[in-house]
């Protein structure tokens, strides 16, 4: 049996850091976990091949050498999977398709031979056996949230690494917490499923034993659900084997806020090489976090708790959302105060959505606030509403370009990385990055040129530069990467926005 593995093109956004891989000269910033991970689980006998229409063009030739072709993609690469649907159904292939966005939209996709949804570990060997009886059927479901200790190693030989900006494994899956606009519960349960301490090290050394060196992005929605096992087990086996290996990796992840109130699991993460995570802040009003059910955010001083998580070396990252029904007009002005305060640099800002699944999904259409077209689009950053809001939609769209306009041009977002900078006190060892030298001067120049010469308020870059060369010189790499992730974000709201988005200070 021929297997061809697709992941569809995934758009222009804000977390594909396109413009920035640019400097790099890489073609994705992470490569398709949930193919690979499928892949180990197809039988040993099978041919398979992967292409990862990010980093190659899908060629009709690879549809046609395949018996089955094996899709899964996300919410946000909606377009592209209809492409590779209708190419593949041209040439008379058949189409396997599960991840995210089949198992959330299953109706969408009627033209899909087999569905496989939910989690693959329960339903991929049912299709498996039924296919080698002849008698697969159209879709396969369960609401079953399977023990990933079944999980297998990703078969990380279909890739070609150097294409990518990070690698990805995954610890747990499932939260703690039931947000009102989050799909995870609906996706992976209430409860986290961690895998063993010795699973984690084998997927970390087989990483290792094929040449990997630098940064790996752990996926997990919430890394700290299970807060004693990470302490007692998992955080000292890969502190000691990090310390072993001579600290190969940097880790990535998300976690909820709650973080900051444990002292014990920073020091670990910090200790094992953690060098940044993802934090849901979504708003400072405490109305609305109530009304989301942001309970771990609420009655905290939320600064304070992003402001001692980079103090014991953590970058925080931010994700904020405006148009919820207790957002009050000064929402916008409070958004920004708060980014800018924090020293949050990496800020998604978008408005609210409901995906389906989701119980801002089944509150908005009891209500009947759903619009005709009801699609989430998966673009955080795109000004879409898929609902009514209770705020004028000419006011909520006008405040929320207003947040994008001031926290992503040159001034505001240069201030933010000197906050950062002054407050970031990474512990440990900076590992083997797997850019080479010639990748690292390369992309050196070319944030350069494009942000510090060619780009509006280039002053700010190198008024900056100058500062953290003399003041904060083991951040220059640091520097260098935001400005670089800066010049993305711009060009991706600027899109949206329809023309660049403004230095509202001056260039």
């Amino acid at each position: 049996m021929k297997i061809l593995l697709v992941y569809p093109h995934y758009p222009d956004t804000f977390w594909s850091f396109t413009h920035a891989l640019k400097f790099v000269a890489k073609k994705a910033a992470h490569p398709p976990l949930g193919l690979l991970t499928v892949a180990s689980m197809l039988p040993h006998g099978w041919e398979k091949r992967l292409v990862d229409m990010n980093v190659a063009s899908l060629k009709d030739e690879d549809i046609r050498w395949a018996d089955y072709v094996f899709i899964s993609a996300m919410v946000v690469q909606r377009s592209s999977v209809r492409e590779v649907i209708k190419r593949c159904k041209e040439l008379g292939k058949k189409v396997v398709a599960g991840g995210p966005l089949f198992s959330t939209e299953p109706g969408e996709f009627t033209d899909v031979d087999h569905l496989v949804l939910n989690e693959a570990e329960v339903t991929l060997p049912l299709f498996l056996t039924d296919l080698a009886q002849g008698s697969p059927k159209s879709v396969y479901t369960s609401g079953e949230h399977p023990d990933v200790c079944r999980t297998p190693v990703p078969l990380w030989s279909l890739i070609n690494m150097k294409s990518y900006a990070s690698m990805s494994i995954q610890y747990s899956r499932g939260c703690p917490f039931n947000c009102e606009f989050c799909d995870i519960v609906f996706l992976d349960g209430h409860i986290p499923r961690t895998k063993g301490t010795q699973q984690m090290l084998d997927e970390l050394e087989a990483l290792y034993n094929i040449g990997w060196r630098g940064s790996i992005f752990i996926v997990d929605d919430n890394f700290i659900g299970n807060k004693k096992k990470l302490k007692v087990e998992t955080m000292p086996a890969i502190i000691e084997w990090m310390e072993r290996k001579r600290n190969p990796f940097n880790f990535i992840t998300e976690a909820s806020i709650n973080l900051a109130d444990d002292d014990e699991l920073i020091d670990l993460m910090v200790k094992a090489g953690f060098c940044r995570v993802f934090i849901g802040i979504e708003t400072p009003n405490e109305a609305s976090l109530s009304e989301c059910d942001k309970r771990q955010n609420m009655s905290r001083d939320l600064v304070a708790s992003v402001k001692k998580i980079q103090n014991s070396g953590l970058e925080v990252m931010g994700g904020f959302i405006v148009g919820f029904d207790s957002d009050p007009i000064s929402i916008f002005k409070s958004q920004i105060n708060f980014i800018q305060k924090s020293g949050i640099v990496t800020a998604m800002v978008g408005l609210l959505n409901a995906p389906k699944g989701t119980r801002l999904y089944q509150r908005l259409k009891k209500e009947n606030r759903l619009l005709k077209d009801s699609t989430f689009t998966g673009d955080n950053t795109d000004f879409s509403l898929n609902f009514i809001p209770k705020m004028n939609r000419e006011t909520l769209i006008n405040g929320y370009q207003q947040v994008l306009n001031t926290i992503y041009s040159p001034k505001p977002y240069y201030d933010r990385i000197l906050t950062l900078l002054k407050e970031y006190r990474p512990k440990h060892k900076t590992s083997i990055s797997q850019l080479k030298f010639d990748d690292h001067i390369r992309g050196f120049f070319q944030c350069v040129w494009s942000v510090g010469i060619r780009e509006k308020g280039r002053r700010y870059f190198w008024r900056l530069f100058a500062s953290a060369l003399f003041r904060y010189p083991r951040h220059i790499p640091l520097f260098i990467t935001l400005a670089a992730y800066g010049y993305h974000f711009r060009k991706v709201v600027g899109k949206y926005i329809g023309t660049p988005v403004k230095d509202t200070v001056g260039s």
